[in-house]
């Protein structure tokens, strides 16, 4: 004999499916997270290539590199490199289905949008410009599979009901 789920069973079903398809989404938001904290500080140290509304950086000027030179910051033609503090400053966090994703070093806000003085050398922006088909693939890899989990969660409720 076959029975029916009270309201009760049923939201409580719906609400296991809801946890179970947002664990895999945070687990897959958390993947997405390191990528982008690697490919930023990647940006660090090296010339950038436009993409997306971000531009190509600018050659350090010449008084910049002879005074990284002087200071004895090797090699000295190394755009925003100098201790390394503001590359290892840069940190993600995934809070329930959000990631948080940046730089603490006060710095590197002036680097990311340039100032009177300063070209901008954004690094946060284009990593995640950098990494977009990456950030889909694994999103729609993790929706796909906390859905099919949910969707055993199903079946095997409906069995214990049959």
């Amino acid at each position: 004999m076959t029975s029916f789920f009270t309201v009760e069973e049923m939201a409580d079903l719906l609400l296991k499916l809801k946890i179970t398809h947002k664990i895999f989404l945070h687990e897959g938001l958390k993947v997405v997270a390191d990528k982008l904290v690697d490919t930023a500080k990647k940006e660090i140290s090296h010339y950038q290539t436009a993409i997306g509304p971000f531009p190509d950086w600018e050659d350090l000027k010449q008084s910049t590199v002879d005074e990284k030179e002087k200071l004895g910051y090797a090699p000295p033609d190394n755009p925003l490199l100098r201790t390394g503090e503001m590359r290892d400053s840069i940190k993600s966090n995934v809070v329930d289905l959000t990631i948080y994703f940046g730089c603490t070093d006060p710095k590197s806000v002036n680097h990311e949008f340039g100032t009177s003085k300063m070209e901008m050398r954004p690094f946060i922006g284009p990593a995640a410009f950098r990494n977009i088909a990456f950030i889909k693939k694994v999103i729609r890899k993790a929706s796909y599979e906390g859905l099919k989990s949910a969707g055993r969660t199903i079946n095997a409720a409906f069995k214990e009901k049959v």
